[in-house]
């Protein structure tokens, strides 16, 4: 059987924040002390956002929680691991799917206990509830501004005078593409009033 590890992430946003990155280990290595916590495994991204969905040493971390690598999770804070409830459920999601605690240090929290599982039951329906509001403001949004008659979507590039000019010349739709330097689907949608 494979041995098991202890695991701690670290994350600056800027490779300017050295500061950060130390009072961040600083943190994590004062906990693994009081806990008895003599072995665990450093993976860090140094000057990334959180905001970023793939980030090496997080990606690394998770991967090895797939493969069945690791036991323990610690964190400084829940702001260092994600930028948004969505993203934190679903890293926690992956996380509590293979049986591996999780603690985070600034909100005192250990997600194995009956307590902490409820809060995350709590965050979930908050999770959701943000989500729908979103894609409810979101149409609302689209009906309002279909109403004041605007365009939606991105605004064309194409050259629409040339491609006609061209197509009026008798050139054919490859010949098109070439001198405008465009696709042949995008001449092809210009010709037949397509978006």
């Amino acid at each position: 059987m494979t041995k098991k590890n202890t695991a701690v992430y670290i994350r600056t946003s800027t490779s300017k924040q050295e500061k950060g990155h130390q009072s961040q280990l600083y943190g994590v290595k004062k906990y693994c002390q009081k806990s008895g916590i003599k072995n665990y495994k450093i993976y860090e991204d140094f000057g990334i956002s959180g905001a970023k969905q793939s980030r090496p040493g997080l990606d690394k971390l998770l991967s090895d929680c797939e493969k069945e690598k690791l036991d323990h999770i610690i964190v400084y804070s829940f702001s260092r691991v994600a930028r948004s409830l969505r993203q934190l459920l679903e890293i926690l999601d992956l996380i509590q799917s293979h049986d591996v605690k999780f603690t985070s240090i600034t909100e005192n929290i250990d997600w194995s206990t009956s307590y902490s599982r409820a809060i995350y039951s709590i965050l979930g329906a908050i999770a959701n509830l943000e989500r729908d509001i979103l894609i409810e403001r979101t149409k609302q949004g689209l009906e309002s501004a279909r109403a004041k008659g605007k365009t939606l979507g991105r605004p064309r590039t194409r050259n629409s005078k040339l491609i006609r000019e061209l197509n009026s010349k008798g050139y054919s739709q490859r010949r098109i593409a070439a001198l405008v330097g465009c696709s042949k689907t995008t001449v092809y949608r210009e010709l037949k009033g397509g978006p």
